[in-house]
This record gives structure tokens, C-alpha cells and sequence, in this order.
């Protein structure tokens, strides 16, 4: 589903978290939106991650660490951040992931097991290079599952942790949709299209979708972690979500060991920071303020 006024619809046939909607923003003039006050690559010694950040502005805001999607980067979360940080006060980080947007390649192909090593090995990693020691993780879609998965691990410094269409097990109606993405990366121009957000598209790509459509992967379930969470939890969901059930965060509520919020959003698909910006963005706000209180 792709709003009125859209600038970008990549897909023709179905929703697809590519989908790009700008129809909010004359309700928010260029010069309301800050600009970044860093940018650059963290160097954590065999590879360098694009990041980018935006100062606090709020005495009491905490920092938030965004972590996009399974073919996203820093440019494809647009003026998201910009706007979060204007709404909370907050300092933000951006960062692209190994092998997506600006920074390094993999020296790999993704195994089962990489969103846990993003979030047990590369995170503890940002945060000593960053200096956090009381971040908030902000998560969408697999970024969602990585900060998850991070805020079950002993001894995190993670103060809460908010996820939008987060993974916590694999659906069929996951594995439908990336079987149709798999169908229009060869088919279309999607690889061009990609081409605007990363050095390396179809290395972007193929590791992506590779793995999520691997035999191996159906066994993929982060659930006997969640227990073993304690901060506070934000979960949003679109209720037209191509990628994923409301199983998904009615999961986290279920199973988490620490306090959990649902946002259900109506009329909204994958990607609530691009389909549902406003409702999204109240959403955090609010959440930010509360734990940071």
C-alpha cells in the first residue's frame, strides 16, 4: 500500500518495504528539518560502517541507535531521523550495516545465525566507538530482530528498545513476499532502483534474500530469547503487513521479561516510518520521553 502523493512505487503487483512515501512532507518545511551535525564511517578495524548523526537538542533525551531493514541504509530511512530528532530532542546514530549503503562489503554470505552476530559483535562495537552507554535501539523489520536480540544478552547497557514489523520467527507469509521480491529483482529494474541507496546492489540484495529463502532459515526463531529481556519494549506493527503477522509483536508481548507497548497501525503495510510517518512518529516520541524520564 503506498499513500496519495507518493514520490517512488517501485512494485506494481504488491506492497514491497521499497516503497518511498513523501506525501508528509509539505507538511514539514526543509528548514524544520536539522540536519546532520556528523557524518562519516566508524572504522572497527576489518571493515567501516557509513554513519551518520544528529546532535541532542534535549538536556534528558537519551541517544538512539537506528537500525534499518533487510535492504536498507542510511539514505533509505530519508528524513526519518532528521524528524525524530526534531520531535525528541534526542541524539541519533544512523548506520548502514555490512555490505549495505556506503560501507564496507561482506567478506561473506550471510549465515542463519547474522542477525544474531550483528547484534552480540557489531553493536558492543558501535558503542565503544560511539562512547553510549545508555542507548535506545530503534529497529525496523530485521534491524528490529537485531536490537532484540541484542537486548536479551547479559549485562547490555540498552536502555529500551522500540521495533517496528520486527521478525521474531519466520511466517509463511514472509517467505511469499521475499519469494516475490527475489521474482522482481530479475525481472524489473529494482537492481537500478537499489542502486540510489548502495555502493553494491545486488550484493545487498542476494545477501538478503538469499538466506531468508535458504532451507535452513524456515527453523529461524529468536523467541526463547525474548524471557531474557528487561528494559522497556515499543512494538509497532501494520496491520497490512506483506512481511509479517501481528503473531509478531502479540509474540514479543507474550514472551518478554521486561514491559512491552503495541502500536497496531490500520491501513498501514511493512514500514511504518514511510507509510504511517506521523502516527509513527508520535509513537516514539512518546516512548522516547517516557524512558528517558
Amino acid at each position: 500500500m503506498v499513500r496519495a502523493g507518493s514520490e517512488v512505487q517501485f512494485l506494481s503487483a504488491a506492497p514491497f518495504p521499497l516503497q518511498i512515501d513523501r506525501s508528509h512532507v509539505s507538511a514539514n518545511p526543509t528548514n524544520s528539518i536539522p540536519a546532520p551535525i556528523e557524518t562519516g564511517h566508524a572504522d572497527l578495524g576489518d571493515h567501516r560502517l557509513e554513519f551518520v548523526r544528529f546532535a541532542r537538542t534535549r538536556a534528558d533525551a537519551p541517544s538512539l541507535i537506528l537500525l534499518h531493514e533487510g535492504l536498507g541504509s542510511v539514505a533509505m530511512w530519508r528524513e526519518f531521523p532528521a524528524r525524530l530528532a526534531a520531535a525528541s530532542g534526542a541524539e541519533i546514530f544512523v548506520y548502514s550495516r555490512r555490505g549495505y549503503g556506503t560501507s564496507s562489503p561482506r567478506a561473506a554470505s550471510y549465515n542463519v545465525d547474522y542477525m544474531h552476530i550483528e547484534a552480540r559483535e557489531t553493536l558492543p562495537q558501535l558503542f565503544d566507538f560511539w562512547g553510549l552507554d545508555a542507548p535506545v535501539l530503534v529497529g525496523h523489520s530485521d534491524g528490529a530482530s537485531i536490537a532484540l536480540i541484542h537486548a536479551a544478552e547479559d549485562n547490555t547497557p540498552v536502555h529500551a528498545v522500540c521495533v517496528m514489523a520486527p521478525h521474531i520467527m519466520v511466517e509463511p507469509i514472509s517467505i511469499q513476499s521475499i519469494e516475490f521480491a527475489r521474482d522482481q529483482f530479475r525481472t524489473t529494474d529494482l537492481a537500478e532502483k537499489l542502486g540510489r541507496y548502495h555502493d553494491a546492489p545486488e550484493h545487498a540484495f542476494r545477501g538478503w534474500n538469499d538466506i531468508w529463502l535458504h532451507p535452513d532459515f524456515l527453523k529461524w526463531d529468536i523467541r526463547p530469547l525474548l524471557p531474557a529481556i528487561r528494559c522497556p519494549v515499543m512494538a509497532i506493527q501494520g496491520e497490512d503487513d506483506p512481511y509479517g503477522t501481528m503473531a509478531q509483536i502479540d509474540g514479543i508481548e507474550a514472551a518478554s521479561g521486561g514491559t512491552v507497548e503495541l502500536v497496531k497501525l490500520s491501513g498501514c503495510g511493512h514500514s511504518p516510518h514511510r507509510e504511517a510517518p506521523d502516527e509513527a512518529l508520535r509513537a516514539l516520541t512518546a516512548f522516547v520521553e517516557k524512558v528517558g524520564q
